[in-house]
């Protein structure tokens, strides 16, 4: 569901951005609080895991149509909405900046339309309501599937109205809606399945990681984190060098949903100064273009299935390590600001 910036007008974009950077600085405002320092490790491994989910789409029987992970509400449920959403927020930056995935002028409608519903209307409303009342699997699996649907389904409805809101496409908004939303009600179903069996196996591990409600977790010292550490480590490391060859070569939801009305999957881009600019920057930043070594002018092959690929390998590895070092950036400096107020 990465919007293109062919979708966006700068002045959408632009205030989409505004609204993104606002939250960015709003969650490490109170992380800075109270932030558990044993997180970040966490934080990091599961940006790189949700990095290399977001690199398999799955197919949706009988449609045509594939989807991938958005991933919020898995890092909500493990690390509490204002972690969640500086990793959801990491992962599409390095996403856009070094693999071309999404445009920049659209990074930050990204960001909100995947971070924003899961992280702080799903979580604390659905799955944080339901589950309260007692933690058991079954709770769990029911409220991370009520969850994941609705935090898609919001983020879908997002998608249309930031393009009609633009009104640079001849997108017509009753087509739209009617093909987006019930694709990504079975993205969201698929989804809300494979998250709720991370959470009840991470739960076995640890369970203060998902028994713990609160907007900012603590970690008890009892137990080693070191165990959920490797897993979700070693599960980056495979999803995102191997895995990652048996992605649908089906398109996305929004795809799908564009090629349903166009004919094809993308919309050309109107001229703008700004785009402009920004695609020339996104062209000198991202080198691995789609998740691959760039092509020296060789004919563009058919896509194939599985697509073994060693480019393809490459980049879910060093991307993984990228949000790795980004979270870990983002954890150091929240430490060390509040370290410093602390003295003074």
């Amino acid at each position: 569901m990465h919007m293109s910036d062919a979708l966006l007008s700068p002045t959408v974009g632009g205030a989409l951005w505004a609204g993104t950077i606002g939250t960015i600085v709003y969650c490490a405002r109170k992380l800075k609080e109270k932030m558990d320092e044993k997180m970040i490790p966490l934080m990091g491994v599961l940006g790189a895991f949700i990095f290399a989910g977001q690199m398999i789409n799955f197919t949706i029987p009988g449609t045509g149509s594939s989807g991938h992970i958005g991933g919020g509400m898995l890092l909500a449920i493990l690390l509490g909405p204002y972690s969640a959403f500086l990793v959801i927020a990491s992962v599409l930056m390095v996403q856009a900046l070094f693999f071309a995935d999404g445009g920049l002028l659209a990074l930050g409608a990204n960001i909100w339309n995947l971070g924003i519903y899961p992280c702080f209307i799903a979580y604390p409303l659905i799955y944080r309501t339901i589950v309260r009342q007692k933690i058991s699997p079954r709770r769990i699996t029911i409220a991370t599937i009520l969850s994941v649907v609705i935090g898609l389904q919001l983020g879908a409805l997002s998608v249309v109205l930031e393009t009609k809101m633009s009104g640079i496409t001849e997108l017509p908004l009753s087509t739209f809606l009617l093909l987006m939303q019930p694709i990504h009600l079975a993205i969201g179903l698929i989804e809300g399945f494979a998250t709720a069996g991370i959470v009840i196996y991470v739960r076995t591990l640890r369970p203060d990681i998902v028994e713990d409600l609160e907007g900012v977790k603590a970690l008890s010292s009892s137990g080693s984190l070191k165990k959920v550490l490797v897993v979700m480590a070693v599960l980056a490391v495979i999803t995102g060098s191997a895995f990652s060859w048996f992605a649908s070569t089906y398109p996305d939801g929004l795809e799908w949903s564009i090629e349903k009305i166009y004919g094809k999957p993308e919309i050309s881009e109107k001229e703008n100064p700004i785009k402009k600019s920004l695609s020339k920057l996104q062209e000198k930043t991202a080198v691995l273009p789609d998740y691959s070594f760039p092509s020296k002018g060789e004919e563009e092959a058919k896509p194939s299935w599985p697509a073994v690929d060693p480019g393809t390998s490459f980049a879910g590895f060093i991307g993984g390590i990228m949000v790795l070092v980004l979270i870990f950036i983002f954890g150091i400096g929240i430490k060390y600001i509040r370290k410093h107020k602390e003295k003074t």
